[in-house]
């Protein structure tokens, strides 16, 4: 599946995530960024690739969610995305019944550094969520977000890092409590994920045999609590990273996605997520949403593809659980 291209024929579309419906998983949706200048602000869509919903903010580059964020007395998903024009945090609520963003955000939350890429965690023991942000310089910013008495979603600076260079790209595993950033022409770093984890990092991997630069989008595939995959988009040779998410992450395999029936391939790819549940029919074991840099039709747009396409083309194959529910966490 293809999404619609985005409006501008520049490099726009940069990053998506996915949201699953709570009641009827054939609605959920995938939200992805536009950083035109001009028509800047999320995009949202079905699984068929229609565009459904836009938001008009500025800007946006990365996009992330997190389920069962306590607002205003009810349990709501959160998105939030980094605005590179202002230098600030937007905020969403998912309306499920519109399948629509809700602007949350208690005041324009302005981050310290010149933002660029953005990721979200969610504390499963104590429940805190908390967005992360980063820049070119290798600054990190982690703020944890909270309801501001009126139903509105404020943020508080709790921990900064510094990496050596140009970061984009991160994701938050949220059982086991781990921060993967991606430097770019570097490879791939690993903290704890919590503010008092402190700043010291591993290199998890880097560029040379497994990524070619940049490292740019990261995501993770969970199979269970404790299993599952951490991918990672190889952008110089147009191909995706896989790692197992348990212990040092160790190097599995790559794969790249190729053209299918009436859809091309994908390539120069920033931004990706996984989603391992159950979305219906087209997706019944899964799915993986990549941001195309070179659309073959028009302008730049997300493709989608089937997780068992991808877990069946290793040997031995990875793993798929479509029953396993990243919602409850």
């Amino acid at each position: 599946m293809e999404t619609e291209p985005v409006a501008s024929s520049d490099d726009t579309a940069d990053d998506p995530c996915i949201w699953v419906h709570p009641n009827d998983p054939s609605l959920s949706l995938i939200i992805g960024t536009d950083k035109d200048e001009n028509s800047a602000g999320l995009r949202v869509y079905d699984l068929s690739g229609n565009q459904i919903y836009e938001t008009e903010i500025e800007k946006a580059n990365n996009v992330d969610i997190r389920y069962g964020f306590k607002l205003g007395g009810d349990t709501v998903d959160i998105v939030t995305t980094g605005e590179r024009t202002s230098n600030t945090l937007g905020v969403f609520k998912i309306d499920s019944e519109n399948r629509s963003l809700v602007n949350v955000a208690a005041r324009d939350i302005i981050v310290g550094i010149t933002v660029y890429g953005s990721c979200m965690y969610k504390n499963v023991n104590t429940g805190d969520v908390y967005a992360i942000v980063n820049d070119k310089e290798g600054n990190v910013e982690q703020y944890k977000l909270f309801d501001n008495g009126s139903g509105l979603v404020d943020a508080l600076l709790v921990r900064t890092l510094k990496l050596p260079g140009k970061l984009e790209g991160c994701v938050a595993d949220d059982l086991l409590g781990y921060l993967y950033i991606g430097e770019e022409d570097k490879g791939i770093w690993k903290y704890g994920a919590n503010p008092s984890d402190g700043d010291i990092g591993s290199l998890v991997d880097e560029i040379g045999t497994h990524l070619t630069a940049d490292v740019e989008g990261l995501t993770i595939y969970y199979s269970g609590d404790s299993t599952g995959y951490l991918i990672a988009s190889s952008q110089g040779d147009n191909t995706y990273a896989v790692y197992k998410r348990e212990g040092e992450n160790s190097y599995i395999g790559q794969f790249a996605i190729v053209d299918g029936n009436n859809i091309d391939g994908t390539s120069g790819t920033d931004g990706i997520d996984v989603c391992n549940m159950y979305l219906g029919a087209n997706f019944s074991q899964g799915i993986f949403v990549v941001q195309d840099g070179r659309n073959d039709v028009g302008n730049q747009n997300f493709k989608a593809v089937p997780w068992e396409n991808i877990a069946s083309a290793f040997n031995p194959s990875l793993d798929i659980n479509p029953n396993w529910d990243l919602r409850k966490y």
